[in-house]
């Protein structure tokens, strides 16, 4: 399995789902080997063996570079290195750079790439040496199945795919529809690419399950959704000290445009008309951040607004401790695991009706991103009407209980099953 962060180190839901999955996986009697960019050595490798792709080279295949090269087909061209797609295209260059074995590539060849693990400007580097590094690590372990988590591991999935011949399932938690006003066509084509040569492909929704067959023409057959889930196991209750009496409404996630803030801002504006002493909260960072405060400060609502910065660990969970209401106003969301939290926490939710989460709870609110009015009024009957709060606590958390990644774990075995039987 290939995943680019894993717990306690993540900068998302990415890292908590492949957590929450490899648990499960160990309860339905998968072994997993869970190879990651930069691990730190304090994972918890209690179902899961980690490997650290910074202690890997690609020499450490066993193989020269010859047969590297034919089997992984990835090309140094310049200071990049590039995926080998199109045989007319690039077979040419190929043979010029096994033929040359020059020393430049021979070095890179046997050295150890020291990965960041991060999102930064180098981005597609590692990803591109991720998958050299992949290469070596499938030629030396044992295993029946391949599975890669998002566009950053496809690469990666593949290289591993041609080295072993062992089947490919790539897990689609997101795509490049659901990231950017605009479509980066490097990643569009990533995980084109990724979704093409694997042999079964995971979606967390319906709503992915549609983008992945509409966007990038991939055969409905074998794209199968599997909704996540929540691991709450070793969690305790945290009791926290209100420093007010007021109301709290909350948004957790990344200030951006795919979460839809904005509209959070300005359903906040007409729930305050009605109720003046309710007070809103708006916890993470991203690039709307600065827009954010300018737009809460425009509408004169500064005094009941309170931005917290990012938040991790112990933080969320005190952060719902702290809500009287959650809400999730996305624009796009593949699944959202956010709101399961909430409602473990006894929040009553308001979510969006374009998230995947919106496919599995039947007791959170839903409504449409755009619709301003409908959540305002969702934010002002949860604030005003104690037994609509009552009942949504009541039905949430028991629905939120019923979401375990081991009945998620089991349905992926059965996809891994069947790309198995399929290669054959």
């Amino acid at each position: 399995m290939f995943g680019w962060e894993f717990p306690p180190h993540i900068a998302g839901g990415l890292g908590t789902a492949c957590y929450g999955m490899t648990k499960g996986l160990a309860h339905a009697n998968v072994d997993v080997l869970f190879v990651m960019p930069s691990a730190s050595g304090d994972e918890d490798q209690s179902s899961v063996r980690i490997i650290n792709a910074s202690d890997v080279a690609a020499s450490d295949s066993g193989w020269n570079i010859n047969e590297f090269l034919d089997r992984v087909k990835f090309l140094r061209v310049g200071s990049n290195l590039h995926p080998y797609i199109d045989p007319s295209d690039f077979s040419e260059l190929v043979e010029k750079e096994k033929k040359s074995q020059s020393e430049e590539f021979k070095f890179y060849f046997r050295q150890k790439y020291r990965f960041s693990g991060k999102y930064g400007k180098n981005l597609m580097e590692e990803v591109a040496r991720y998958a050299m590094v992949a290469g070596a690590i499938a030629a030396d372990e044992q295993f029946d199945v391949i599975h890669a988590h998002d566009w950053l591991t496809y690469l990666a999935g593949i290289a591993a795919k041609r080295v072993s011949g062992k089947p490919l399932v790539i897990h689609v938690h997101a795509t490049a529809f659901d990231r950017a006003t605009s479509i980066d066509p490097e990643v569009f084509r990533l995980e084109k690419m990724g979704m093409e040569e694997a042999d079964k492909v995971i979606t967390v929704s319906n709503l992915t399950r549609n983008i992945v067959i509409n966007k990038y023409g991939i055969d409905p057959s074998k794209v199968v959704t599997v909704h996540n889930a929540v691991d709450f196991s070793g969690r305790e209750e945290i009791e926290v000290k209100r420093g007010v009496n007021d109301k709290v409404i909350t948004f957790l996630g990344r200030i951006t445009f795919q979460k839809g803030p904005e509209y959070f801002i300005e359903a906040a504006a007409k729930v305050l008309k009605r109720c003046p002493e309710a007070r809103f909260v708006m916890a993470g960072s991203g690039d709307m951040m600065n827009r954010c405060i300018r737009h809460v400060a425009s509408l004169g609502i500064s005094n009941r607004f309170h931005f917290t910065g990012f938040l991790r660990g112990d933080d969320v969970q005190k952060m719902f401790a702290l809500s009287d209401v959650y809400v999730m106003p996305s624009v796009s969301e593949p699944f959202g695991i956010s709101p399961l939290e909430a409602m473990k926490s006894d929040v009553p939710t308001i979510i969006s009706k374009q998230s995947g989460v919106a496919e599995v709870l039947k007791y959170a609110i839903k409504v449409d991103f755009w619709d301003i009015d409908a959540l305002a009024d969702a934010m002002y009957g949860l604030l005003r009407y104690p037994n609509l709060s009552r009942m949504a606590i009541e039905k949430g958390r028991r629905e939120v209980d019923n979401l375990k990644w081991d009945s998620a774990a089991l349905k992926v075995k059965k996809v891994y099953q069947s790309a198995i039987d399929n290669s054959k």
